[in-house]
């Protein structure tokens, strides 16, 4: 072993460093909920909260229940029960208790062409009387002062939408292996909310459809959701087709005013990301045949640069290859753990699950591969689905 051997080897490993340091940058000015005002203008513009909902009885009773605890003033809530199997819709009527505010309602069947989720919203919209309307997640819980300070946010920005990151709840253990895994890849990829909202590329924008706000008569102008009808991620194509068509959109954090738990056990955080991994990661590029090729390539790639390191060490220990790459191993490892470990702060975990992205990195390449040898073809809530054409 020599001194030159191990220093070229930790030099390999400057891009797992060097990805921090980027993502520390890049995170840098993102705006915040927290520094809104929770007052509300005189008078209230009306506020119409759309929650679409297919099977979801573990967590509309208290969806309905935290947005009805709004301190707005103007606001009225509908539910869509978009034909559940389950008791989603009763659930629903028993939390609202009677208040005035709030409305439960079907959708027509599934047509062609659309996504349960688009045509629930769709249906909502064309019932919804708010001259704001805010479309949330059945998993999702709002903070009292959520909606005072995402309408301010949204004035202050002239925003036709605005998107809020709320915070992530995780309480099993394969939700903090994995959860914390997937979000670190998109931290990366689009770097905070300042910097989504600094570019100027349509590609670059994103938005989380578990808070999308819109100003109605931008919402109409743009075609609502039948305009996104047939994407598996329909809120990042509303942030980059808004932005393409010269709409506001922008995105701000709000983990104090937010929270959502979107998966409880491995099967659902496979199944979820599974249905949308690939078609989100191919809407960050370019259209066409080649860019097609590239995508597939690309989904699984962040679970194969966290596991290279891995790979080296273990065979940097057992001496089946030289010094060189066991220090690559040690120094690239040791950055993806001061990577994990800031990670988890933002989820609230604690720090040993930091040891964990190799399981992570591995449950994401199983939900990966599966994803890009689906293609178009998603399921999800008892429905398939075909992207192609459904597009």
């Amino acid at each position: 072993m020599t001194t030159a051997t191990v220093a070229a080897g930790v030099a390999w490993s400057a891009p797992w460093w060097l990805m921090i340091v980027v993502a520390a940058w890049r995170w840098r000015g993102s705006p915040s909920l927290d520094h809104e005002p929770r007052t509300v203008p005189e008078p209230a513009p009306r506020l119409s909260v759309i929650v679409p909902a297919r099977d979801e009885a573990l967590h509309i009773a208290d969806c309905v229940r935290s947005i009805l605890a709004t301190e707005y003033p103007a606001l009225d809530l509908l539910v869509v029960d978009d034909h559940s199997t389950d008791d989603t819709g009763a659930r629903a009527l028993k939390a609202a208790a009677g208040d005035s505010r709030f409305t439960l309602m079907s959708p027509p069947p599934l047509s062609t062409g659309w996504l349960g989720k688009q045509w629930a919203c769709h249906h909502g919209s064309r019932v919804a009387v708010g001259s704001y309307l805010l479309f949330t997640d059945a998993d999702v819980r709002h903070a009292p002062d959520l909606h005072a300070r995402l309408l301010n946010a949204c004035e202050r920005e002239n925003a036709d939408l605005i998107s809020v990151a709320g915070f992530q709840d995780t309480e099993t253990f394969w939700e903090r292996v994995v959860q914390p895994f997937v979000f670190s890849i998109l931290a990366q990829w689009y770097g905070g909310a300042g910097a989504v909202n600094r570019s100027r590329n349509p590609r670059r924008k994103i938005a989380n459809g578990q808070c999308l706000l819109f100003r109605r008569a931008s919402y109409d102008a743009f075609g609502g959701h039948e305009a996104v009808r047939g994407k598996a991620a329909e809120d990042l194509a509303f942030a980059q087709q808004m932005t393409v068509a010269d709409f506001r959109v922008h995105l701000t954090f709000g983990e104090r005013q937010l929270s959502t738990r979107m998966y409880a056990s491995l099967r659902e955080i496979v199944a979820g990301w599974g249905k949308n991994i690939y078609a989100a990661g191919r809407e960050t590029l370019p259209v066409g045949p080649i860019w097609d090729v590239l995508a597939r390539m690309l989904v699984p790639a962040p679970a194969l640069l966290a596991l290279a390191p891995i790979v080296a060490l273990l065979a940097g220990a057992t001496g089946r290859v030289g010094h060189g790459t066991l220090a690559f191993g040690l120094s690239a490892t040791l950055a993806l753990l001061v990577w994990f470990v800031a990670i988890g702060r933002a989820f609230r975990i604690a720090p040993w699950y930091a040891v964990t992205f190799p399981l992570a990195a591995m449950v994401f390449l199983y939900i990966a591969l599966g994803a890009v040898l689906r293609g178009e073809r998603v399921r999800w809530k008892g429905r398939d689905y075909d992207l192609r054409a459904e597009a």
